[in-house]
């Protein structure tokens, strides 16, 4: 597809087989508007729907992935009555996590710098996050008296456990990218200026591989935070049924026994 132009509120730009959304209001620090929402949900559903797409890249421009909810936004006049919060969670930020979550492909987000709120758990919701060493994750929820939405209530005590979850949340405390590492938030903290390399080379490297495989993988630790044993052992039975009958597979047996590289062409 053509590149976006520089000025896009969502900037959409192609790589070898994989494509990189970046978010584009600097000035802001990508803070999320209506404009911006629309834009980001129509650029994934434009990458599930082609079939060219095998990664996707979800990354922030200037100095900061996201702050999350632009509160500007939401401004109402003086005297008007309090807005209904519902309306925007309900209208964008969950079909956003939604989307990120059922995507064909797996989703990275290269975490370029701060990300607040929303901004913090959209990146959680992402297959893989990689961060730049000045990047910081902060839960600010609890400073206009709310809760983390986004996904964050499920997210966070998963990656962290209750503990270090509640206190995240409660006292907004920013946490660094080499201890969002360390706790196992994300999966990799890397220099500044390496970010955007690292991010493509990643995906490159997905986008080489089976990609029905990574995203029932993706299914399937999902299903085990809430299932039984029995219902996982039942669920890895079927997809590696499924799985097993696909050309991958056959390319895969093939490329190990011929002692070659495997050449990976589906897309689930």
């Amino acid at each position: 597809m053509t590149d976006t132009p520089a000025d896009a509120v969502v900037r959409i730009e192609d790589g070898a087989g994989w494509r990189r959304l970046t978010l584009n209001r600097p000035d802001k620090l990508n803070s999320f508007n209506a404009d911006q929402h629309v834009a980001l949900k129509a650029a994934l559903d434009a990458a599930a729907e082609d079939r060219s797409v095998r990664a996707v890249i979800l990354t922030g421009a200037g100095r900061g992935f996201s702050a999350g909810q632009d509160l500007s936004d939401r401004a109402r006049a003086p005297g008007a009555p309090p807005p209904d919060l519902s309306e925007t969670i309900e209208r964008f930020y969950n079909p956003l996590i939604r989307r990120l979550r059922s995507m064909p492909v797996p989703v990275i987000a290269a975490v370029n710098g701060v990300a607040a709120g929303a901004g913090a758990n959209i990146a959680f919701a992402c297959d893989l996050v990689l961060a730049a060493k000045s990047a910081r994750f902060i839960q600010a929820f609890s400073k206009i008296g709310l809760i983390p939405d986004s996904g964050g209530t499920w997210t966070l005590p998963r990656l962290v456990g209750r503990a270090r979850a509640y206190a995240l949340a409660a006292l907004a405390e920013p946490v660094s990218a080499e201890t969002a590492e360390a706790w196992g938030m994300i999966w990799k903290a890397v220099d500044d200026a390496q970010l955007a390399a690292e991010a493509e080379a990643l995906a490159t490297r997905l986008a080489a591989m089976p990609t029905g495989a990574l995203v029932r993988l993706r299914e399937g630790l999902d299903l085990a935070e809430t299932g039984t044993l029995s219902a996982q052992l039942d669920w890895e039975r079927d997809a590696q049924a499924a799985l097993g009958r696909s050309d991958d597979y056959q390319e895969g047996v093939a490329a190990f026994m011929e002692k070659r590289p495997a050449r990976f062409s589906e897309r689930s």
